[in-house]
């Protein structure tokens, strides 16, 4: 049989033709599952923190992602049910239709029992504030006979009773004594400090915060926690300075500029 009559077989054709298709339709279902899933294409997160939960799906899903509540937080100062932090990062780059994990913050905030802390040390006073979820605010010196011998606990300006519940995070202000012998403090050098860091070593030499200066790259309580202060005032100095001394505190985030 020759080669010209072997292809204008009847069967031969109708299995070329066959195969044809079938290359038509594999190379047609591999383009519209490419455009269908953006094969190949990734999508920047969107920033979800200080949204509520409802912001954020709406959000993700004009940006093709899903987005999941998988645990909670209760941070007094940011508002209740809304995103603290995600997973991944906002800017990372996902696939089409992943899942972003969101915190919130909590809308019941969780209750503690004050602790009974007269008679303790003022770094006595505050380990046991932290262990129980609360906070130390101010420190307010009166004479007596031991200095930073915690002598009143104060909850919003009045004295707190051991044993009452209040919310975790709270502030607790703590009327401490001051000797005759032992005034004074120096100013240490937080620049460079993270937030709470820095209000934990000011607070270690008997300092208090007068005010924090956040810039506008700071815009919200998740922000703050890793703005690092650029600015303090007073200055660090040897110069010795009263127990009980205001520092103001200017801060910013790393590697972020104003706008």
């Amino acid at each position: 049989m020759s080669i010209k009559s072997f292809f204008s077989n009847w069967i031969v054709k109708n299995l070329a033709g066959a195969a044809a298709l079938l290359l038509v339709l594999v190379a047609g279902a591999a383009i519209a599952l490419s455009v269908i899933t953006h094969h190949g294409q990734e999508i920047a997160v969107p920033d979800f923190t200080n949204m509520s939960v409802a912001q954020a799906r709406q959000l993700a899903s004009a940006s093709g992602l899903r987005v999941e509540v998988t645990d909670s937080v209760y941070v007094r100062k940011m508002g209740r049910g809304l995103v603290f932090s995600q997973v991944p990062k906002a800017g990372g780059k996902v696939k089409n239709g992943r899942r972003i994990l969101l915190t919130i913050n909590s809308v019941h905030p969780k209750k503690v029992s004050m602790p009974d802390l007269v008679g303790f040390s003022m770094r006595q006073a505050k380990a046991e504030l932290m262990s129980r979820g609360l906070t130390l605010g101010r420190l307010r010196y009166v004479e007596d006979i031991a200095t930073n011998n915690v002598l009143k606990q104060l909850y919003r300006g009045r004295e707190i009773k051991p044993g009452r519940m209040i919310e975790s995070g709270a502030e607790i202000d703590l009327v401490v004594g001051l000797g005759k012998d032992d005034t004074e403090t120096i100013i240490p050098d937080v620049a460079g400090m993270r937030f709470m860091r820095a209000v934990d070593a000011l607070h270690d030499n008997s300092l208090n915060v007068s005010s924090l200066h956040f810039d506008r790259g700071v815009k919200n309580y998740s922000d703050s926690l890793d703005a690092v202060v650029y600015k303090q005032v007073p200055e660090a100095s040897d110069n010795t300075v009263p127990l009980g001394s205001n520092v103001a505190l200017y801060l910013k985030l790393e590697n972020k500029t104003e706008n």
